[in-house]
């Protein structure tokens, strides 16, 4: 019916997915919960992804398929999804992941039971080129606590995939946030700032299908090419990522309301992980200078005569001592 509102919408933004897009749109597509609208946000794709996107739209009037004219860049796109829907509540899905049939049924009844809940999600499994269970990404974020101290400390301290962000989140809530930036872990600083915003739930029941391959967002290395995927348009090489990370989480902590004493805690937090991520931010001050020399004739000179004598160095024969 056209016009018609959604309570939920479901944006998928996509780039070159034809590998596995299939299998995600009839994942979503055989939700018991049918009360949603799919917005797909394709980014310039040049394979398939165009193909099967219409076919499947020509069949479910759900469906709503936009393109990008150009590669506007990974977090952009996911963006563009939220801008463009509806819904009372959200999720992002991507084009590798698959869904258990009542994983939107599930989570719309814990929103619809306890306003103070902002995200709902699932625990998650791990599959990779077929739909059987090859493993679980399994971590213990008190993200249910009331005290957002405690959930951003969990967000920041516990070693975890991010996966959570494609839970079904409140549109009233994104609406409040700056959402995915263009810059390497802008997804951590959403977690985080998401976190201060409310609590989580997580579904006890293995409903959310994480799909693990060579193209895989998660898999994308080294730097230069991870810091493209999220803007296509930048530098060789990003600068300082490990500082745009704390300076963003800094941001997060000044615009979220909070009382003084817990706002003073988290930058406790905040500080402890800047100590247990010193070698990182370190990398990016030496990889800055490096640059920094290669523009010059005598810093391409100085970094030459030292690669060199590191060469001679590691020549020499080892001491020994006669007795």
């Amino acid at each position: 019916m056209a016009g018609r509102r959604y309570k939920v919408s479901v944006g998928l933004p996509v780039y070159n997915g034809e590998n596995y897009l299939e299998a995600a749109l009839d994942s979503i597509l055989a939700q018991t919960y049918e009360d949603f609208e799919l917005i797909i946000t394709d980014n310039a794709s040049t394979d398939r992804t165009r193909d099967i996107c219409l076919d499947y739209a020509a069949r479910d009037r759900r469906i709503r398929y936009y393109r990008n004219e150009e590669n506007i860049g990974a977090p952009r796109n996911f963006n563009r999804a939220f801008e463009l829907s509806s819904g009372q509540y959200f999720k992002w899905a991507h084009h590798d992941d698959v869904l258990a049939p009542k994983f939107l049924a599930k989570c719309v009844e814990v929103l619809d039971d306890d306003p103070t809940i902002v995200l709902v999600h699932s625990k998650t499994a791990r599959i990779e080129d077929g739909l059987e269970v090859v493993g679980a990404y399994d971590h213990a974020m008190r993200v249910d606590s009331p005290d957002p101290r405690i959930r951003f400390r969990d967000v920041l301290m516990v070693r975890h995939w991010c996966y959570e962000q494609f839970g079904v989140i409140r549109a009233q809530t994104l609406q409040s946030m700056p959402l995915f930036g263009a810059y390497i872990a802008s997804d951590r600083r959403f977690m985080a700032e998401l976190a201060l915003l409310g609590r989580w739930y997580i579904i006890p029941e293995y409903l959310f299908f994480r799909r693990q391959h060579p193209q895989a967002a998660s898999n994308i290395w080294p730097l230069q090419a991870r810091a493209a995927w999220f803007d296509p348009h930048v530098a060789a090489l990003l600068s300082f990522p490990h500082f745009k990370e704390v300076a963003e989480y800094v941001k997060c902590l000044q615009r979220v309301p909070l009382d003084w004493s817990v706002r003073l805690d988290c930058y406790r937090t905040l500080s402890q992980f800047c100590r247990l991520n010193r070698r990182h931010l370190m990398d990016d001050l030496w990889i800055a200078a490096i640059k920094a020399l290669n523009r010059s004739r005598g810093g391409r000179r100085l970094i030459g005569w030292t690669k060199r004598m590191r060469g001679r160095i590691a020549g020499l024969p080892s001491e020994r001592h006669s007795n």
